[in-house]
């Protein structure tokens, strides 16, 4: 069934290839999208990790912002990794001057809050939903500072920062699963897109 989903990975800046090969392991149909036409055409769409600033200014030159920004209040399935969580986030502290997101997500979210490249890490979590811990690679990554009453929170550290939150269509982790070999994000992910085709 997952074979006939039609999902998009947002290809302006970041981790592309390596959500479309998770994707399309899984059994999706798997486009690059830059445009809105593109966007019209998927039923779910994945915000790779990267740059979150970059991709604020590239979605406005793609003239993506507005078309993204109306599929997720029209109830598209989004999963955001790392940046995508920031571009996900209804708020955000931590970011550059004029620097926008697409929203949707009922949250506070800090950006790059663990520091730079070189405090990046790895940790096994427990995630609500899933049977076992979940092998967690964290970038450059941003935590969530504050949980909305519309989302909740899924995942966290063991000092409390909120990793992970899920928000009906919409999920988002401040890690990568798809660099860590795990799978069950996006097929959450999926089974979010397949109730909504």
């Amino acid at each position: 069934m997952s074979s006939r989903l039609r999902v998009g990975v947002l290809a302006l800046q970041g981790d592309v290839r390596e959500h479309a090969r998770v994707l399309s392991d899984l059994g999706a149909h798997v486009s690059a999208v830059r445009r809105p036409a593109e966007l019209a055409e998927v039923d779910g769409l994945v915000l790779p990790g990267g740059e979150s600033s970059v991709i604020d200014k590239l979605s406005r030159s793609f003239g993506m912002q507005h078309p993204l920004r109306a599929a997720i209040a029209d109830g598209l399935p989004v999963y955001g990794t790392c940046a995508g969580l920031i571009l996900l986030a209804d708020r955000i502290t931590g970011g550059i001057v004029g620097q926008e997101t697409f929203g949707g997500l009922d949250v506070v979210v800090a950006r790059n809050a663990f520091g730079g490249q070189v405090e990046s890490f790895e940790t096994e979590l427990d995630v609500d939903g899933f049977d076992r811990p979940v092998a967690a690679t964290f970038i450059r990554a941003p935590f969530v500072e504050e949980v909305g009453p519309r989302a909740r929170a899924i995942a966290a550290l063991p000092d409390g920062r909120v990793v992970a939150v899920e928000q009906g269509a919409l999920l988002g982790t401040a890690f990568h699963p798809e660099v860590s070999g795990e799978t069950r994000f996006h097929e959450r992910f999926l089974s979010h897109v397949r109730a909504r085709a």
